[in-house]
């Protein structure tokens, strides 16, 4: 059990490293991808968050394909094809920026989307090579990972943005080949069985689909999932324009990026502590709570404090909101019921999330910082009301 242990400590540090940097791929897409969308456009830069959400639908439609390919070719192989993936994405973007073609552009960002898809795998991957008693430390060590991207991905912006001048933000996706390439290279020294070796049994005794999703505790918990993860990416994809229409520099924006990203992941290493302590509806609220914070720093001043301030309490709300509701909706199935049930969820989340992220340019346009502030009030006190809906129908039912 202890050379178990070992190999899965070592398979979760290489999964861990990968993710610090090919992960970094997607902060820089993510912190500069309205800058520079609005940087090719004209004068309307209504569709400037177009290449974010490109980004997101790339993620998101990525998700299954990924999944297949390294069921397929065995974890190793099918990670580093995930990085190549990757590579094509910054490629592209790079030579988009020096064509001046935003559509192009918008592609690019969602090929990168697609290698992301497999970086989202990682965690699931450290699990799975591990002994029961280590998965959780397992998946932690990954997430350690995704603390260095936060960090790293929006340095090598700051570094990289006008290293192709006068083609602004081309260097920096550029940078994302030599990513791709170092987490190639650490991901080739991967141990793991050239494929996966669970079976799964095709005959689903499970309850209808209609069933499921009509659960009161269902339709709470993924309104709270879509609401928490849109809400982010709704703010999140407008803060850096607003920064710099405020006057400060794309350095600054790229670091508030930094800061956030730090606040959604950071807390992650004890989240599951504070749901099995207070319950998931109460890590729920306060999440939710977060993020009604967030807004409410976000309408007082237009400091730069004030931006990175909203933002950092942006990710902890995604945090605590997202993994709550994400750990309520797997209470709502059984095992046999998951693979109808999962691919539903994740369909409306990350298209809620790809809608978000497009109406952020749309409404920081037409109405500026303020508006996408004031969006998070009634989006939020919507879910606290459903949340408060389902404790009081649970204390009236009978024991």
């Amino acid at each position: 059990m202890a050379s178990a242990e070992s190999e899965a400590r070592r398979t979760a540090i290489i999964l861990a490293a990968s993710q610090a940097i090919v992960g970094s791929a997607a902060p820089i897409a993510i912190s500069i991808g309205g800058l520079a969308g609005a940087y090719l456009l004209g004068p309307d830069k209504s569709l400037a968050t177009a290449p974010i959400t490109g980004f997101n639908v790339g993620v998101a439609i990525g998700a299954l394909p990924a999944a297949f390919i390294i069921r397929k070719l065995g974890q190793r192989n099918g990670f580093m094809t995930g990085t190549i993936v990757t590579a094509m994405g910054g490629l592209l973007a790079t030579f988009a920026l020096f064509q001046s073609n935003f559509w192009l552009f918008v592609i690019s960002l969602l090929t990168i989307g697609l290698g992301g898809a497999f970086v989202q795998q990682f965690r699931f991957a450290a699990a799975d090579n591990a002994p029961p008693q280590f998965k959780a430390r397992a998946i932690s060590f990954v997430l350690a990972g995704g603390i260095v991207t936060a960090i790293l991905g929006p340095q090598i912006v700051i570094f990289t943005s006008e290293l192709l001048f006068p083609v602004m933000f081309a260097g920096a996706f550029a940078s994302i080949l030599p990513l791709a390439a170092v987490g190639a290279v650490i991901l080739s020294f991967l141990r793991v069985a050239p494929a996966a070796q669970t079976v799964e049994t095709t005959t689903d005794t499970g309850r209808p689909l209609a069933e499921i999703i009509s659960q009161p505790r269902f339709v709470v918990a993924l309104l709270c999932a879509v609401a928490s993860y849109s809400l982010m990416s709704f703010v999140m994809t407008g803060a850096p324009l607003a920064m710099v229409g405020c006057g400060f520099s794309t350095e600054e924006a790229t670091l508030g990026i930094s800061w956030h990203v730090m606040a959604m992941f950071g807390p992650s290493f004890f989240t599951g502590a504070l749901i099995q302590r207070f319950g998931k509806e109460t890590i729920i609220a306060l999440g939710l709570l977060l993020l009604i914070a967030c807004g409410i720093v976000g309408l007082s001043g237009i400091a730069l404090w004030q931006f990175w301030t909203s933002l950092i309490l942006l990710g902890l709300g995604w945090n605590f909101g997202f993994i709550g509701a994400t750990a309520m909706v797997a209470e709502t199935y059984e095992q046999s019921e998951k693979g109808k049930i999962q691919g539903l969820h994740d369909f409306v989340l990350f298209g809620s999330v790809a809608f978000g992220s497009l109406m952020a340019g749309q409404v920081y346009n037409g109405w500026g910082w303020e508006m996408l502030n004031w969006i998070v009030f009634p989006v939020a006190g919507l879910c606290l009301l459903a949340l408060g809906a389902l404790r009081l129908v649970k204390v009236r039912q009978p024991a």
